[in-house]
């Protein structure tokens, strides 16, 4: 039960990262800008395809050294999942020094073939884009805060029925492996979490409608109209994502209260995270960064391209651009949004997330 369990996280995870050179936008490869046109010629066909055969390579050993460790008898749960979160680093880690092979292959043709010096380089910015609705309402978030209102008071009504010693942690076998002492201040421990988590979508879901511009310079009007509906789509993703973590909060929080299946208690979240992952990749499949596999025709290939920034992405994965007023834009490589940097509030914003997620289960007393 616990391998099957496992496998089916790591599918999910391999499929997100060996397919990630298709879904990016198409004037980018590898973390390095190039013509659109260049996307298409069988020289850099032959790199997606080497990728993905690497990748798959590297995520069939690490299935084979996991299914290895779970044939291992005498190892527990507690240090088995230790193991499993290992190989999940070392096969991300193994991603990463693929990536940067295949980065500097790229970064070395782009210099050798001088792709893109014959056509002038610019940065198209549509004056109207930011007057369109680009993300859904916050206000669909008041569905999470209410399930958290509501959990709140289920949570006090029936205090007394919440046994002394409430379970944490489970494992794959539903045996509670770990327990805390209850007070009302740990019973409000799932609440807080919930209300933090809402917060923070709430926070993502506003940074997709202000993250920075970014509209091909070579199909202007398509490219405006795919990334309206790469934002919007994501924006979905979010809310649906908030909504179901704070159904998800209260479920666990109803299993102190009643008496709920321990198998369920496990499964549930397992569920849960699959279905969000093959949500992702759903999205990343159907729509690309920047909305690239979206189809709407209606430019051909212009006379300019995007200006090149690769300067200011290093190892084509951080921006860091000190004269660029953005905070947020999209990645390079990948599906989905980073920060820049150089921006001091960024690094602020990021380093009080970590924190928040690090106090809040000790200020609450779960840890």
């Amino acid at each position: 039960m616990n391998m099957m369990f496992l496998l089916i996280i790591l599918l999910p995870v391999f499929i997100s990262t060996m397919f990630i050179p298709y879904w990016t936008r198409r004037t980018e490869s590898f973390g390095i800008s190039i013509p659109e046109e260049i996307y298409y010629t069988d020289r850099i066909k032959k790199l997606r395809s080497q990728y993905v055969l690497y990748s798959g390579i590297s995520a069939i050993l690490v299935t084979i050294l996991f299914l290895v460790l779970g044939s291992l008898n005498e190892i527990n749960t507690n240090t088995f999942n230790i193991y499993f979160t290992v190989l999940i680093f070392l096969y991300l880690l193994i991603h990463f020094l693929i990536y940067l092979r295949f980065h500097k292959v790229m970064k070395n043709l782009k210099q050798t073939e001088k792709w893109g010096q014959e056509k002038p380089q610019q940065v198209f910015i549509d004056t109207e884009f930011r007057k369109q609705k680009l993300n859904h309402s916050n206000l669909w978030f008041a569905v999470s805060f209410l399930i958290t209102f509501a959990t709140i008071a289920i949570t006090f009504k029936f205090y007394n029925r919440i046994p002394e010693q409430m379970p944490m942690q489970y494992n794959f076998d539903g045996e509670v492996t770990n327990t805390v002492t209850k007070t009302p201040r740990t019973v409000l421990a799932m609440p807080i979490m919930q209300l933090y988590l809402t917060l923070l979508f709430m926070l993502l879901n506003t940074m997709i409608a202000k993250a920075k511009q970014q509209i091909s310079a070579e199909k202007p009007e398509e490219s405006m109209k795919q990334n309206v509906i790469f934002r919007r789509r994501w924006s979905a993703y979010l809310i649906g994502t908030g909504i179901g973590l704070s159904l998800l909060f209260t479920f666990i929080q109803l299993s102190f209260i009643y008496s709920i299946n321990s198998d369920l208690i496990t499964i549930v979240p397992l569920a849960f995270t699959v279905i969000l992952t093959l949500w992702a990749i759903v999205l990343s499949i159907t729509t690309g960064q920047g909305g690239s596999r979206v189809k709407i025709s209606t430019d051909t290939n212009g006379e300019v391209i995007d200006r090149d920034h690769d300067k200011h992405w290093k190892l084509g994965v951080i921006y860091f651009n000190p004269y660029d007023p953005a905070i947020f834009l999209e990645k390079r490589f990948g599906v989905g949004w980073t920060v820049n940097f150089a921006r001091p509030i960024a690094w602020i914003t990021f380093i009080v997330i970590i924190l928040l997620i690090i106090a809040i289960p000790i200020l609450m007393g779960i840890y």
